[in-house]
């Protein structure tokens, strides 16, 4: 279907009840106009068509983030059909109630400046904003003005200014880029990373012209496309100059006078102005840096239309808010704390109509409820409920098509509309089917039209924007974090402390080296070419290990046996899987069409991880040998879909699917989620958990034996011996390590004869299940939601203010909550603590103590968001799914471990709205030193990626012990986990026949030294990297990569760089062909060979020339020209590469 045509055939069909709108627009009319019976997404069709009609800007102000949102959504569909040329832009508010000591989240700050931006140098725009935005001051227009720094390609400009302007603009200098706000200088190359982008810049200097300018993969660190321009914008809205700090500080002393703050107070914020210049929190001080109070409305130009939707409930917002700032205000000046006036930091209602009265305004309601005789109504319809009822919904279709309305039916994927065809094709329905997100269907009979949102047919879940995004990677082990003091561990010496980094001569010339300090007080110095040997050091544990001494047995004998213990490990699994060969299975069909109809309800975009897990797992049910496979993939990551599928392709054969889960909450949410999910297929779905009665249990037991049940979701309950499947096909554990050993048991006998399908949490580490996928079927889901923004989490002292502002911050976004108070016997105290700090808010408690029928309905109330916040234990640490709550706040976060603060963080953040996570502790100084680093720790891992790598570590690691058992977790500790990987993987190689061949480190001694100066990569744990990822090569075409990737980051290669990737090469080729030294004499270079080459000397007898020549059995001798290093390398490269030519051994 032609997109664009839905707009002009909807164009052509206006009514003449819209012609006062389209005359009002293009008269000088003052008055106001107001359109009423508009609701739902017919708002954001309308507003598309006045858009087209009105020649300037336009403004929509809605009641609320949630309202904007979803109309946001909406116009970006209907913007795209019918005025592609300026798309709707949203500028969100800061999220944070008034005067909050914290800043506002750095994408939510990169958005509004954007916006901002463009307001000041586009002359038309669409904006979606909700009244919360507009409610305070911000960033003034000739403020921002002055901080906008253009940049083209070819400007001339020095290095100087540049990285002046990203100082002044709030950029934080680091060695790498890898935040946004930060950048980072490396001779002729800057780089930096613009909240309001996806992807960092990379501008390159040519003396003092801008000669590139391109986006590069904050990752990679590579560059990716190339730009003409770019205007670098502030990191926040307050980058002070000195002058703007002094007048802040006079502003600050007056108002703490006026208020009577305590001095130290003010002074303590007085210094923070003065000597930080950028410091958390300051937004809250924004009208002491400010001469002028500006709103975004002051940004507008005189021809831009104001659109208010649902006036009443925004102007009531208005008010809320204002009573609110000054409910806050007098809270801090109650508490001493000075901060700005409320007049001069936000605006009430009569300020706000101030501001728009000499603009033309434009009001929608859905409502026709104001008796204005000038208001327009409009007769749009809701479209009727007909999910499932597809023989209703077509006569429908063909009425609105006899009225002369044109039916579009709107689905967000390609598989979604497929199977619109497919309906419209079965019923010859007069329907256009179009990809794209709805958010609800309507009958606009002023346009002879009518569109339907795809889950209003065939229903759907939690509504949510699904965008794809690159696999997040996985853990990476380098030197980037490397500090003095931490643990690395030589695979030639064991386990050592890193000191740092020592220049030392040696018998030809100096270089860097590595000082590690061993038993005994011994040291270790290892070269710069030696660092492939090298690991940075992870244990299971929170000790420190044991120091390793050098030159003694111990280390070898530890990882023999360890590598004895790990073959033993492996042989049970490849018993256990030999025996499942040996075992006769049901074969499933393959391919059958429900399932695909099936998958095609799926409201989301598949990952591509996820797609493969869904083959993998079909292809083992199709199989006639039983099914064990492992989905691994953090919360959020699609697996319970991945297990839906293979229960549907199971359960269609008439054989029954039990799903097990680790606790009784955990059962309850998944059996609503299989019932919604599988609502319209013809299955009975049942539940087995402390939550369901004794009589309805019974009843379920009966229905099971006669195989009247298809799924059954529960807990271990299902294990017991009263339960007797008619015919079990399918079981699907998820987190099959919070099972006792009992269970465990139970599941090891099943294994060999029913599919078994289990699901995990636990990340997996790469560099391991390639080796675990060698003893287990595996699948790895490593693509990340795409709407999710990092969890803020803080750590606070208890204190029923903190508490208080928390959680009303929260509700006052119509959010919930969650407080965790792990102790039973106080719990109901904490819940009356809070009920008279709060008492408009509904409380509910839940702990594993209570009646099966209470907790229950406690949970389901706040589920059904009965209930604002809900007091409980650790009862909610994995699996719940509550996208409203975004909040959580957890008592006494000391006395947890770090994988559990994890786990319990995980309950918010899994919808799209900033998610908080509060650390409540008694004080810095009544915890242990363990449980303060733990509460940092977890602290720290806020940001998504890093955060996604840090907890991937510990989580990994409890991973393999879950997996593995905890013998393994032991090994882990005394070795470290990578070099315990790197042991797996030669297990399970030599147990499948492989042969493993002893690690080769060729030495090269061609009296030719290359390596990386200090001025061309001046940060040293960059160098370690780079030095470290250059030892690990082993095909002589990654240097090539690596040559680019280095010119790319840091500029041209000096000579002795150069030289090194050579020396990187010609080590490279060495390995191939098995050759453990070079050496440089008189006559030429001298190949020494391993007795263990495979390649027989007859295939180089090819190659023999008056150059090349056998010295030995295993010596070969190379004549050199020795005019220049380049010369000599670049032939020792060529003659090498020959050789692995005829030997047919990958180079």
């Amino acid at each position: 279907m032609n997109l664009a045509s839905v707009g002009k055939q909807t164009d052509r069909a206006q009514d003449s009840a819209l012609e006062p709108l389209w005359n009002w627009l293009k008269s000088d009319a003052a008055s106001p106009l107001r359109i009423e019976g508009v609701s739902g997404s017919s708002k954001a069709f309308l507003l598309a068509h006045i858009k087209k009609n009105h020649s300037g800007p336009v403004l929509v102000v809605t009641p609320g983030s949630s309202a904007g949102e979803m109309l946001y959504g909406d116009l970006k569909y209907f913007e795209r059909v019918i005025n592609p040329k300026i798309g709707p832009q949203f500028f969100p508010a800061w999220e944070m109630l008034p005067y909050e000591d914290l800043s506002p989240l750095i994408e939510t700050t990169g958005e509004r400046l954007s916006v901002l931006t463009q307001c000041l140098t586009r002359e038309d725009f669409f904006l979606v904003a909700p009244i919360e935005s507009l409610f305070q001051a911000l960033i003034p227009r000739k403020t921002l003005t002055s901080q906008i720094f253009p940049i083209r390609k070819g400007d001339v400009m020095e290095r100087e200014i540049l990285e002046a302007c990203l100082a002044d603009n709030g950029y934080h200098r680091v060695p790498m880029v890898e935040a946004k706000g930060d950048f980072s200088v490396r001779g002729d190359i800057v780089d930096f990373f613009m909240p309001s982008e996806n992807a960092p810049v990379r501008l390159e200097l040519f003396g003092d012209e801008v000669e590139t300018l391109r986006y590069f993969d904050v990752v990679s660190q590579v560059s990716m496309e190339s730009i003409e321009q770019i205007a670098i914008l502030p990191t926040r809205e307050i980058c002070p100059s000195t002058e703007q700090s002094q007048a802040a500080v006079e502003k600050l002393i007056a108002d703490g006078k006026a208020m009577d703050a305590e001095r130290r107070r003010v002074k303590e914020v007085a210094d923070q102005i003065e000597q930080f210049g950028l410091f958390p929190g300051m937004e809250r001080y924004l009208p002491y840096y400010y001469q002028a109070k500006e709103s975004l409305l002051d940004y507008l130009p005189a021809n831009t239309l104001i659109v208010i939707d649902e006036d009443e409930a925004t102007l009531e917002k208005v008010d809320h808010n204002w009573e609110l700032a000054q409910e806050e205000y007098e809270k801090y000046k109650g508490a001493g704390d000075p901060v700005p006036q409320p007049e001069t930091f936000f605006y009430t209602r009569e300020e706000f109509f101030s501001k728009i009265k000499s603009r033309k305004q434009l009001h929608l309601n859905a409502l026709k409820l104001s008796g204005d005789p000038d208001a327009i109504s409009l007769n749009i319809q809701s479209t009727p409920p007909l999910r499932g009822q597809f023989e209703t919904l077509a006569d429908q279709i063909w009425k609105w098509n006899e009225n002369g309305r044109r039916v579009i039916a709107v689905a967000p994927t390609k598989g979604q509309t497929r199977r619109l065809q497919e309906l419209q094709g079965e019923y010859e329905l007069p329907l256009d089917v179009d990809q794209g997100i709805l958010s609800f269907g309507f009958e606009f009979p002023e346009f002879n039209c009518v569109y339907i949102a795809e889950h209003e047919i065939f229903g759907r879940g939690h509504k949510r924007r699904v965008r794809r995004k690159p696999k997040s990677q996985s853990f990476q082990r380098g030197f980037k974090d490397l500090k003095p003091n931490d643990y690395l561990v030589h695979m030639d010496y064991g386990i050592g402390k890193y000191l740092g980094a020592r220049e030392l001569k040696t018998d030809f010339s100096g270089g860097e080296f590595l000082e590690i300090l061993y038993a005994d007080q011994e040291k270790l110095y290892v070269p710069m070419e030696g660092l492939g040997l090298l690991q940075k050091y992870i244990g299971a544990g929170e000790g420190s290990p044991p120091l390793s001494k050098l030159g003694g047995v111990a280390w070898k004998k530890q990882t023999g046996k360890i590598k004895k213990s790990l073959q033993e490990m492996a042989d049970d699994l490849l018993k256990l899987y030999a025996s499942r060969e040996l075992t006769e299975g049901h074969a499933f069909a393959p391919n059958p069409v429900p399932v695909q109809e099936f998958a095609d309800t799926f409201e989301y975009v598949e990952t591509e991880d996820q797609l493969k897990a869904i083959e993998e797992v079909e292809e083992d049910l199709e199989k006639d040998k039983p099914m064990d496979r492992l989905i691994c993939g953090d919360v959020g990551y699609g697996k319970t879909e991945v297990a839906m599928r293979a229960a549907f392709k199971v359960a269609l054969e008439k054989k029954q699917v039990a799903f097990l889960v680790p606790t009784t909450i955990l059962a309850q949410q998944h059996y609503n989620t299989f019932r919604e999910r599988f609502r319209n297929q013809a299955l009975n779905i049942a539940c087995l958990s402390r939550f369901v009665s004794a009589k309805e249990q019974k009843r379920i037991l009966e229905k099971l034996k006669k195989g009247e049940v298809d799924i059954v979701v529960g807990t271990h309950r299902i294990l017991s011996k009263d339960v007797k499947f008619a015919d079990l096909g399918l079981i699907v554990i998820d987190e099959e390590q919070r099972f006792g050993v009992k269970h465990k048991e139970k599941l090891k006998k099943m294994r060999t004869s029913v599919d078994i399908l289990t699901l995990t949490a636990t990340p997996i580490p790469r560099t391991l299940h390639f080796s675990l996928m060698g003893v287990r079927d595996l699948s790895v889901i490593e693509t990340p939601p795409g709407d999710r923004i990092a969890i803020k989490t803080y750590i606070r002292k208890f204190d029923e203010a903190v508490i208080q502002e928390a959680i009303q911050k929260e509700l006052d976004r119509g959010g919930q909550v969650y407080f965790v108070h792990n102790k039973v016997q106080s719990i109901h105290s904490v819940a009356a603590m809070i009920h008279k700090i709060l008492p408009k808010a509904r409380i509910g408690v839940g702990h594993g103590q209570l009646p099966e029928s209470q907790l229950e309905s406690v949970m389901g109330r706040f589920i059904q968001k009965e209930i604002d916040v809900l007091v409980c234990t650790t009862i909610v640490e994995s699996g719940l799914d509550i996208p409203s709550a975004n909040t959580i706040i957890i008592n006494r976060a000391d006395q947890f471990g770090l994988a559990q603060l994890y786990q319990l963080r995980g309950r918010v953040g899994r919808y799209k709205h900033q998610a908080y996570a509060y650390l409540l502790i008694p004080g810095a100084t009544s915890i242990t030193e363990e449980a303060r680093q733990r509460v940092a720790a977890i602290q720290e891992l806020s940001e998504l990626g890093a955060g996604f790598q840090l907890a991937a570590r510990d989580m990994e690691i409890r991973g393999v012990g879950n997996m593995l058992g905890h013998k393994q977790s032991g090994h882990i500790s005394s070795i470290g986990f990578d070099m315990y990987c790197k042991l797996m993987d030669e297990t399970v190689k030599e147990l499948h026949g492989e042969k493993v061949e002893a690690h080769l480190e060729p030495e090269i001694n061609l009296m030719i030294k290359g390596f990386i100066p200090k001025d061309y990569i001046p940060d040293l744990n960059q160098r370690l990297e780079i030095y470290r990822r250059m030892q690990l090569i082993d095909h002589a075409q990654d240097c090539d990569a690596m040559d680019r990737e280095l010119q790319d980051r840091y500029g041209a290669l000096p000579p002795d760089v150069q030289k090194l990737l050579e020396l990187v090469k010609i080590k490279a080729l060495c390995r191939t062909l098995r050759i453990t030294r070079m050496d440089m004499r008189a006559e030429g270079a001298v190949f020494s060979f391993d007795e263990s080459t495979l390649i027989p000397p007859e295939q180089l007898t090819v190659i023999l020339d008056d150059r090349l020549s056998f010295v030995s059995e295993y010596q070969m001798k190379l004549k050199l020209n020795k005019h220049t290093w380049q010369d000599d390398l670049k032939m020792i490269e060529r003659y090498l590469t020959r050789m692995a030519e005829v030997s047919h051994v990958e180079s």
